[in-house]
């Protein structure tokens, strides 16, 4: 299977090609990108000498379809609104990593991006890919909306309470942090080293664009919740997500009950690793890696319960998940390709 990768000079273009560079069933035919054509991508990232020395091609559906099956979008939001038809009328598959196919209204979309939405044709036509809870349309699917990196984490996290209608629907706080390479590639005054260096900060305060994706998700599980408080910080590290989720208990439950529930939703899902009782994850534990790795408790004094949710946001929160739903697009075994264990320390 030939694919092609459109913003292929970001980060996320990058651990998508390191990805599939190992993957048995799968070759990195094309990389294109909207600004750096005729740029090698050994020339933009020089530890690819000897995996990519493909060059970077113009952003068109009729070329790519040439070359390849399958393509993948790695861009900021405003280019896979306007790309992605002419990719679908031409025939070809398409994942898109970007967010702007995952929100199924348009106005809630215009609202929290701040750009004109895609059509409503292609946003319903796309099947948001949170590979755990989607298996089955995304087996079907032509076309991929790609989860954010905090979606992710926080979905894992939330769902199987939510489902099970365990929380209260106005309780939950989402307190998450994020390494910075969750800001992407371009240097900024917020992001660059004298900034980020032995510091810790939130940013983004009640407007955070996953805000409305977190939601969504949340109410297509139990109607009943409409919104969540969710906070971001950014830490001095390179990758890495952490989302500590806190929400009121409907009914008393136990520690067991609640590792015993998120077993059995999890059981047949290789990425999401469920901690033993009295242990909680790092981001260390999953970096460079697809897992998902989740400790779950229950405060007796409070009522509260309390999910910890830990995710690589260049892996699990974006390429790995995106290779993922390939696998499972193609009929292959999910885990082709992404068979990693941790980068540690």
């Amino acid at each position: 299977m030939k694919t092609a990768i459109i913003g292929a000079t970001g980060y996320g273009g990058a651990e998508l090609i390191r990805l599939l560079h190992n993957h048995p069933e799968v070759e990195v035919s094309s990389v294109h990108s909207s600004s750096q054509q005729g740029v090698r991508m050994d020339e933009s990232y020089p530890h690819m000498q000897d995996t990519c020395n493909l060059t970077l091609e113009e952003i068109d559906p009729e070329l790519i379809k040439k070359k390849a099956d399958v393509v993948f979008l790695s861009t900021p939001p405003g280019i896979s609104n306007k790309v992605t038809p002419g990719l679908v009328d031409v025939g070809l598959k398409v994942i898109d990593l970007s967010g702007d196919l995952r929100i199924k209204d348009r106005k809630v979309y215009e609202q929290w991006y701040g750009i004109e939405a895609a059509s409503d044709e292609i946003i319903q036509q796309a099947v948001y890919g949170l590979t755990e809870w989607a298996k089955d349309d995304v087996a079907g699917a032509s076309l991929i909306s790609n989860p954010g990196c905090y979606p992710t984490a926080t979905l894992l996290g939330l769902l199987p309470l939510a489902k099970s209608q365990l929380i209260r629907p106005d309780s939950i706080i989402i307190d998450a942090k994020s390494g910075v390479s969750g800001a992407g590639r371009s240097a900024s005054a917020g992001t660059h080293f004298p900034e980020m260096n032995d510091n810790f900060k939130i940013y983004k305060v009640n407007e955070h664009k996953h805000i409305p994706e977190i939601e969504q998700g949340l109410h297509g599980v139990d109607s009943r919740i409409e919104t969540v408080t969710f906070s971001t910080h950014l830490v001095p590290m390179t990758r890495g997500i952490m989302a500590t989720i806190y929400a009121q208990a409907t009914k008393e439950v136990t520690e067991s009950m609640l590792r015993e529930l998120y077993q059995t939703t999890y059981e047949n899902n290789p990425f999401v690793r469920i901690r033993p009782e009295g242990q909680y994850p790092s981001t260390r534990e999953v970096n460079g890696t697809n897992f998902c790795d989740i400790g779950v408790t229950y405060d007796q004094r409070t009522g509260r319960i309390t999910v910890v949710s830990v995710i690589d946001n260049l892996v699990k929160g974006a390429a790995g998940q995106a290779v993922q739903n390939l696998n499972i697009m193609l009929g292959l075994d999910e885990k082709t390709g992404l068979n990693l264990i941790s980068l540690y320390p």
